[in-house]
């Protein structure tokens, strides 16, 4: 599938992907769906599952920034995600 038929999972929530990924195995699944059509939307569904795991990375990041100050008191910094 190409870059550009992905380019909007970019942009999609975790729960939106999410949704969409669950409904693309339920259709697998159900085996009802053409072979082509089937390539096709596993690779979608490929996709959408770097994205999720990208997404959960990302927040796992956020939340391993949340560390004790000196005073014993929980303090956040900003997560460098830019890697």
């Amino acid at each position: 599938m190409a870059e550009d038929a992905n380019a909007d999972i970019a942009k999609m929530s975790f729960e939106a992907a999410l949704e969409e990924l669950e409904r693309i195995v339920e259709q697998l699944e159900r085996g009802e769906v053409e072979l082509e059509k089937s390539i096709a939307i596993y690779e979608r569904g490929a996709a959408l599952k770097a994205h999720c795991e990208k997404r959960l990375k990302d927040a796992q990041l956020k939340v391993d920034k949340i560390v004790l100050g000196p005073d014993g008191e929980a303090k956040t910094e900003p997560a460098d995600l830019e890697r």
